[in-house]
């Protein structure tokens, strides 16, 4: 149960969040309860939307996007953005059970894509304290600067909402999807 009120919908939402939320129903066809408790703020939402859809508008495909979500949600033990990421990695990206399970141990199955979730894993482990070797290790996998810094735009961005979700609670509104350990 959430330990903060998410508004039952748009319109109980705050003025402010009302059309950022009439945005995500519209691109969504509804507005999972993430946004509305992120719209607690409209500042935060704005924000979460901003950096959202400018980076999914990068270099990085949809596959590799939610391949990342679905590592950083589990070392995060966030299970509302592993359920919602497990759905949008079947639904919208594609990606199958066996792929899924890479992703959520921090690796892929496909060859350039694994150096990428092994490096935003990194990332978030180390809370982007990394080695050089980790750097070299995307680099030499054809990633190019501008690839890097959203692979770590995208671990900043599904950690927010990993926070977010695991503060308040957020009720989760996708099939239900755990993590395997609590994060530490």
């Amino acid at each position: 149960m959430s330990r903060i009120a998410t508004p039952a919908s748009i319109e109980a939402s705050s003025t402010a969040s009302q059309p950022l939320l009439e945005a995500v129903k519209k691109m969504l066809g509804s507005v999972p309860n993430l946004f509305r408790m992120v719209g607690n703020s409209s500042a935060a939402l704005e924000g979460y939307l901003g950096l959202n859809g400018a980076l999914s508008k990068g270099k990085l495909d949809a596959k590799t996007r939610e391949r990342i979500a679905l590592a950083i949600a589990e070392i995060n033990g966030c299970n509302y953005c592993l359920a919602a990421h497990t759905y949008l990695g079947k639904n919208l990206a594609k990606l199958d059970d066996v792929e899924i399970a890479a992703n959520r141990n921090g690796g892929s199955n496909d060859t350039k894509a694994d150096t990428a979730i092994r490096f935003a894993a990194t990332i978030a482990r180390t809370r982007g304290h990394i080695a050089d070797s980790d750097l070299q290790a995307a680099k030499l996998a054809g990633y190019s600067d501008a690839e890097i810094v959203e692979i770590v735009a995208h671990v900043a961005l599904n950690t927010l909402t990993n926070y977010v979700n695991n503060v308040t609670g957020t009720d989760i509104d996708f099939p239900m999807v755990s993590a395997a350990k609590k994060a530490a």
